[in-house]
């Protein structure tokens, strides 16, 4: 038998439905406006007022600028190089130092956690970075790049902390009386059980990396080792300054090109990532909430 709602709970409900669909809404729309933008006609673009849901004639001619530019397959081959390494690298030691951490019986666990938590409060700065990658010689180096966007202090926090509150220690000590070692019991136990957190890590690694320019910016000279982000923000800057003030007819030219080659660059460098989330998104949901509930 279906229960039969009260007109309080159905207002409610309705309020909730409308709040949703509208927080809904403003997320969505500035991704539909600029996949919008990105395929309209310059043009009318410029000339067009008001919400924009559909392009406005049907134009590719932003995404044929930015395509022509050989750069970007040097890009894109770059950054799954980067994405790959870093997930590879991080995913590796991450939870191996988040599980050694958890564990009671590790020494000076304390003393690193106080030391692990310093760093995301209290940073060298550049300056001292820059020169310990030198020292290593990591700087114009595919390696400095992926070791520097691999492991977060922020990441090992969280995996621990799943560690700790959905573990029992009974679980370990009946584990210990089979014969089970520490490497076993993180192997067969721990981590099969980590699955959603671990989804979410790595995708927090591959975004992080996949959005990253700054490091590249930083510490490399060569660039046929430039990420993707670095190549769309020159395209970007090699539009604007060549922008001739001296002929209206160029200049309107150019900047019809530069309004749409805008919307295509965030196109490009965000539509990957878009792509990706929806096969994970169903560990967001368990993987962000693991450990708030005790039972």
């Amino acid at each position: 038998m279906v229960e039969r709602k009260t007109p309080g709970e159905i207002i409610l409900l309705v309020f909730i439905y409308a709040a949703v669909t509208l927080v809904g809404f403003v997320c969505l729309y500035p991704m539909l406006y600029c996949l919008a933008a990105s395929f309209s006609d310059p043009m009318k673009l410029l000339t067009h007022s008001g919400a924009l849901f559909f392009p406005t004639g049907f134009s590719l001619r932003g995404y044929q600028v930015v395509m022509n530019n050989p750069n970007i397959l040097i890009g894109y081959r770059n950054t799954l190089l980067y994405v790959a390494g870093s997930l590879i690298v991080g995913m590796t030691l991450t939870p191996l130092g988040a599980y050694a951490l958890s564990c009671k019986g590790y020494p000076f666990r304390k003393a690193i956690v106080f030391l692990f938590v310093f760093t995301m409060y209290f940073s060298g700065g550049l300056i001292p970075t820059y020169t310990v990658v030198r020292s290593l010689h990591l700087t114009n180096s595919r390696l400095g790049i992926i070791l520097l966007g691999s492991v977060s202090v922020y990441n090992i926090i969280l995996i621990r902390s799943y560690f700790r509150s959905s573990l029992p220690e009974e679980l370990r000590e009946a584990a210990e009386i089979d014969g089970c070692s520490n490497l076993d019991f993180f192997f067969q136990i721990a981590l099969p059980l980590a699955t959603p957190i671990i989804a979410v890590i790595a995708m927090y690694i591959a975004e992080g990396m996949w959005n990253s320019y700054f490091n590249a910016m930083v510490y490399l000279t060569d660039i046929d080792k430039y990420p993707l982000q670095n190549f769309l923000r020159e395209i970007l800057l090699q539009g604007e300054a060549n922008t001739d003030l001296t002929d209206p007819e160029t200049a309107a030219e150019r900047a019809y090109i530069m309004q749409m080659l805008k919307y295509c660059v965030i196109v490009l460098s965000s539509l990957p990532m878009m792509l990706l989330y929806p096969f994970i998104q169903r560990f967001f949901v368990t993987g962000l909430m693991i450990g708030s509930l005790k039972g």
